[in-house]
């Protein structure tokens, strides 16, 4: 009995450790051009989803968009901010989050099997976008159909890695994207 007390103890305390933080990274040193680069991507990025939005009067923003474009403007060099994850993130995501919605309507636990669905999709197929996360809670929540996956989903997707694409390589220390597939 002493045994399995002492295992039990020896893993709640290596639980607990696990939570404690490490020594803090050292921050990159910021320059100034990569951070206009930044700028005008996410500027321009964004920018041209809302133009087109306006201009066609078709609903293409997305809150997810935001934050792809932290990640694909900013962070270009991570596996998420890939063309694959992003584009194969969000429409795999907006596949769940439809599917879940038509098969279940809007019910409480919707939202949260949409994400999961997600989530658990996405990891499956190497196409993991954090982002994606919150297009399926929107298809949920919004109560979209399948036309929901092309656009806004597909459009605004492609829309933004094309402008990540043509922006991040004006930088000689970023290459965008590092692979396709």
């Amino acid at each position: 009995m002493e045994k399995a007390s002492s295992k039990r103890d020896s893993f709640i305390f290596i639980y607990l450790n696990r939570m404690k933080a490490g020594k803090c990274c050292t921050k990159p040193r910021l320059c100034v051009y990569q951070l206009l680069i930044t700028t005008l991507g996410s500027l321009i990025g964004i920018g041209f989803v809302a133009f087109l939005s306006g201009y066609y009067n078709i609903y293409l923003l997305l809150p997810s968009f935001g934050a792809t474009a932290v990640l694909i403007y900013a962070a270009c060099q991570v596996p998420m901010a890939q063309p694959r994850n992003v584009i194969g993130g969000h429409l795999i995501s907006a596949l769940m989050g439809v599917s879940v919605f038509q098969l279940f309507g809007n019910v409480w636990w919707a939202i949260s099997l949409g994400v999961t669905l997600a989530i658990l999709m996405m990891t499956i197929t190497h196409t993991l976008h954090p982002p994606g996360g919150a297009t399926a809670f929107i298809a949920v929540f919004t109560e979209q159909s399948y036309s929901f996956i092309l656009s806004p989903v597909l459009i605004g997707a492609v829309s933004l890695v094309i402008i990540a694409v043509l922006v991040n390589n004006l930088s000689s220390k970023c290459k965008y994207p590092l692979h396709w597939l």
